[in-house]
């Protein structure tokens, strides 16, 4: 492809690089002779810190620097890691509980950092990490997804952080008075850990006058902001970067402690540090997914029509509150609360819990996933009750089209969809009229067959601005984006949406990245908002290069500037027998000695948000005898309006399925009473593999979005938010004649084989 990029199936061209090994990654951009950190965690998830002792450690042959609570404090480094808070049902808003960059006098989950060895190689600092003396005083650990139990923080004694509210509790309580049939449900969203390829890890250097720090992240702003507030720096005096990073899941986006040591213990030695997390460590320290228990209630009228939606959530946050953790089952799950149904009353109570668990936090989704989730598992369930076909009861209360721009009751404004027409396509792509048939060679079998249908929307989410940098060199160009690429394929997919805009080769260009120093601020990756914001940004760049050259151009193609016109090819003028491309221009530019036509910085703000929606189908064949699921067949009609790259696109979706397919089949996280993590190994942590997975067939029905001049929205994320309930939906439908009535993800053999167990041992009673 040279040039006319719109909406065509392009490979990855960076694909090549990471194939053949030639991926720079944060453990090959450290610096040559770096010094290497080591973190010493907490055993226990709950104790007073009776005594700490690192004298022997830093004593050790190797030992370089040893950093404690203490010496941060030392240092006039004081302030602990962000959060955001919530307000209460009653309007008042808690101040949060102190996250400290290392533990200060108590332990509140297995491996929070307590002190950072630095040495001069890693077993160095290992070894020595073997000789710090961390004596402990064993508090109880409250494990329970519910208020109450031994305190976490002094300030919140009941462990409940925030209890949120949202709607109108009392129109929603009338619904349910005037209902013809109330349905209700338990619904359990098990907790997960992101388990990104590459692990979390950082380096470090500091010059004398100014700290350059690299990190495995989503977006380099946000750390270089908090690194200048907490290590009390200049903000110039930090320049952060991040080279290529083998997945994000929104895992990467918050701060974490060690990125904090190793600049400190960089500026402290005047020697460069580094950190890489091994897997195990990652387990046990990364944000975690998901992790909540919501009560659900839906109120129908005779018709079958939805009247009003009743959810109370309980959310575990995990011991601190990260970046934006609260905000997961809270606000973040409200913006998609009444899904794509038209329901004229809804109400949201959550539930903020502290337990001796490590955080949770954004994971592919942040909140949206969990909201439809529930939902959808509420329609198939309200289906059965009421003897409704699961395809007609959603026909009956979508959001009709005539009805957009559609203002929800949890205060979004959906500005377009047609969602019948989608469900429809869906129905033929997963040939829903040859279910019956397959069901029935599967019973023939003496296998059980489901299908499940979950149709879901999601709000695009993070910053609606974002800059763009677009520079022409010698024959073409450079564009530097305020994104992040954590494997989604941004080198492709800029390059060729500015080629499609300027005729520029797209060979010719080089997307730039991940570099506070390059570009001035950026929104980094996250919320499904990538390519939107940034291809938005780049066509309001792109009009402003074009009036800027039209002027320029005017007097060497003779005519007036407002003569002049673009064709994404060519600058022509009637009369004029001079036609120059964009890099022509630039050229002539170039040799004019006008530079300040060589480098064009844009922003541009969007609007609204964009609201990708579609259904997902999946069909489960399930062995009795053993519990053993297998996923059979899936189809996926999304809208994501109008694409840049198709096969980006489906390459994006495929891999969200499997991590919603992974976390309704086989992923969750155990802890014990004690709050020891018993899932810290891919030995007890069961993820989703190729042979677990069928051929995906994937396909759109594109209702262009208003809320942008591309008409795009945004599908990172859209692959997670509806395979969840689609699978679940799935393995429930398959157990329902069985006489399961409570389908519990994920579905591993052991618990489904336990489901049938006893409905079997209840009906022998």
């Amino acid at each position: 492809m040279d040039t006319f990029g719109k909406s065509q199936p392009v490979t990855r061209r960076e694909d090549v690089r990471f194939l053949t090994g030639g991926g720079n990654y944060i453990d090959d951009d450290a610096p040559e002779g770096a010094l290497f950190a080591h973190v010493v965690r907490s055993p226990v998830a709950h104790a007073d810190i009776t005594g700490l002792d690192v004298s022997q450690a830093r004593a050790a042959e190797g030992v370089a620097l040893v950093l404690t609570a203490e010496d941060y404090h030392a240092a006039g480094i004081t302030k602990g890691l962000p959060t955001v808070m919530v307000p209460n049902r009653d309007g008042t808003k808690s101040e949060p509980p102190r996250r400290p960059l290392l533990a200060e006098g108590r332990v509140r989950f297995v491996g929070e950092p307590v002190a950072v060895i630095v040495g001069e190689s890693r077993q160095a600092a290992m070894d020595a990490a073997e000789l710090v003396e961390l004596d402990l005083d064993d508090r109880p650990a409250h494990m329970a997804l519910e208020a109450g139990g031994e305190p976490l923080f002094d300030s919140f004694e009941n462990n409940r952080i925030f209890d949120f509210g949202l709607g109108d509790a009392d129109a929603t309580d009338s619904a349910f008075a005037t209902a013809a049939r109330t349905v209700r449900l338990t619904v359990e969203n098990s907790r997960i850990i992101s388990n990104t390829m590459e692990g979390r890890g950082c380096h470090a250097h500091w010059d004398g006058a100014r700290l350059h720090v690299g990190f495995s992240g989503q977006g380099v702003w946000g750390l270089k902001s908090l690194l200048s507030d907490v290590l009390n720096l200049d903000a110039e005096a930090v320049h952060v970067t991040t080279p290529d990073v083998g997945g994000g899941f929104g895992t990467k986006t918050m701060p974490y402690p060690e990125y904090f040591a190793v600049a400190h213990a960089a500026r402290v030695l005047e020697r460069p540090v580094r950190w890489f997390s091994d897997r195990g460590e990652a387990m046990l320290s990364d944000n975690q997914g998901r992790d909540l228990v919501s009560d659900a209630e839906l109120a129908f009228d005779a018709d079958n029509r939805i009247l009003g939606y009743r959810v109370h959530t309980r959310s575990n946050l995990g011991a601190y509150l990260s970046g934006f953790g609260p905000l997961m089952q809270s606000q973040l799950f409200s913006r998609v609360l009444t899904g794509v149904y038209d329901i004229p009353t809804a109400y949201l109570r959550t539930e903020g819990i502290v337990t001796n668990t490590v955080q949770v936090d954004a994971y592919r989704g942040a909140g949206r996933p969990e909201a439809n989730y529930l939902l959808e598992r509420m329609m198939d369930r309200a289906a059965r009750e009421l003897g409704v076909d699961p395809w007609e009861l959603r026909r009956i209360n979508f959001i009709k089209p005539a009805q957009f721009p559609y203002d929800t009751v949890s205060g979004e404004t959906y500005d377009v969809g047609d969602f019948a027409r989608v469900l429809d396509h869906a129905a033929r792509a997963a040939d829903a009229d040859g279910f019956a048939a397959r069901r029935s060679e599967s019973e023939a079998r003496g296998k059980l067959r489901g299908q499940g249908i979950c149709y879901y929307i999601e709000s695009i989410l993070g910053a609606p601005n974002e800059d763009v940098r677009i520079e022409f060199v010698d024959d073409g160009a450079m564009i530097f984006v305020g994104t992040q690429s954590n494997g989604q394929g941004h080198e492709t997919v800029f390059a060729q949406f500015l080629a499609d805009q300027t005729g520029i080769p797209v060979g010719k260009i080089q997307v730039v990245q991940g570099d506070s120093d390059l570009i001035a601020k950026g929104g980094g990756t996250g919320g499904s908002r990538s390519v939107t914001v940034q291809a938005n940004v780049t066509l309001v760049a792109v009009s402003e290069i074009v009036e800027k050259f039209r002027a320029f151009l005017a007097p060497e193609m003779g005519v007036a500037p407002e003569a002049i016109a673009w064709d994404d090819e060519r600058f022509r003028a009637e009369g004029s027998n001079v036609s120059p491309t964009m890099i022509e221009a630039a050229a002539m530019a170039r040799e004019a000695g006008r530079e300040d036509l060589l480098v064009h910085t844009s922003t541009a703000t969007l609007p609204a948000r964009s609201f990708p929606n579609g259904a997902h189908v999946a069909e489960v064949e399930i062995d009795p005898e053993t519990g053993q699921v297998m996923l059979d067949r899936y189809a996926i009609v999304d809208d994501f309006g109008n694409l840049v790259n198709p096969l980006l696109v489906e390459g994006q979706v495929h891999g969200g399925v499997a991590q919603g397919v992974g976390q309704a089949l086989f992923e969750r996280v155990v802890y014990d009473e004690d709050g020891q993590l018993l899932t810290a190994s891919f030995m007890d942590y069961a993820m989703p593999r190729a042979d677990d997975l069928p051929m995906i067939a994937f396909e759109t029905e594109p209702v262009p979005s208003t809320a942008n001049q591309l008409g795009m929205k945004g599908c990172g994320e859209a692959g997670t938010v509806g395979a969840i309930a689609a699978t679940a939906n799935a393995v429930q439908d398959a157990l329902w004649d069985r006489g399961v009535r409570q389908a519990d993800i994920p579905f591993t053999p052991m618990r489904v084989w336990q489901m049938l167990s006893d409905v079997e041992d209840a009906a022998a009673a």
